[in-house]
């Protein structure tokens, strides 16, 4: 019995299964959960100065002073999530803001959205700006070939260092230091 079945070699895949394996690739490309996590952090910012809540007959608004501050400071959230995900080479720049944005939201709005706009940002922020693109797999290496005057059976001696000569202390340098003729002082200091 063979471990490879001869219907499987032209076997295609399903529409589900591309798809799947597309946005694979494409998420593999960028920082998917850094953009995920930052727009899912603009929208209680955004949402909670203009909710009502109903308890009853009791309406509880949440709204503050600065409900068009949280309003900006959501949208410009979800704005820097869509960001990471299309344009991959500002990361840096997104990561950054959506920390600073982030951290802004504590005063303007409700607490950064009861913490929860607030540290869904932060660590989108930090993950925006951790993240590296993916560097494909390098080729086994050869080993390196030694030269072939060794004479003891292919073990080549390591070549010696030059030595620094010491010289008389020059002037303005201090009694300790070492110093050649060609290059003055070898000391940063």
């Amino acid at each position: 019995m063979s471990a490879e079945s001869p219907g499987l070699s032209d076997h295609e895949p399903t529409f589900q299964q591309a798809v799947r394996s597309h946005f694979r690739a494409w998420r593999w490309q960028r920082p998917f959960w850094a953009g995920l996590l930052t727009i899912l952090g603009g929208i209680p910012i955004a949402y909670f100065p203009y909710a009502n809540m109903t308890l009853g007959q009791l309406t509880v608004r949440m709204s503050t002073t600065a409900g068009a501050g949280s309003l900006v400071i959501g949208i410009l959230l979800m704005v820097l999530g869509l960001t990471m995900w299309f344009q991959p080479l500002v990361r840096i720049f997104a990561g950054v803001a959506a920390i600073l944005l982030s951290l802004v939201s504590i005063p303007v709005s409700n607490f950064g959205g009861f913490l929860i706009g607030f540290l869904l940002g932060l660590f989108g922020g930090a993950l925006a700006i951790a993240w590296a693109p993916g560097v494909p797999a390098a080729e086994p290496v050869q080993s390196a070939e030694l030269p072939d005057d060794t004479a003891d059976g292919g073990h080549a001696e390591p070549q010696s260092r030059p030595q620094l000569e010491k010289h008389a202390v020059s002037p303005g340098a201090g009694a300790d230091e070492e110093t050649t003729n060609d290059n003055g002082r070898h000391r940063a200091g």
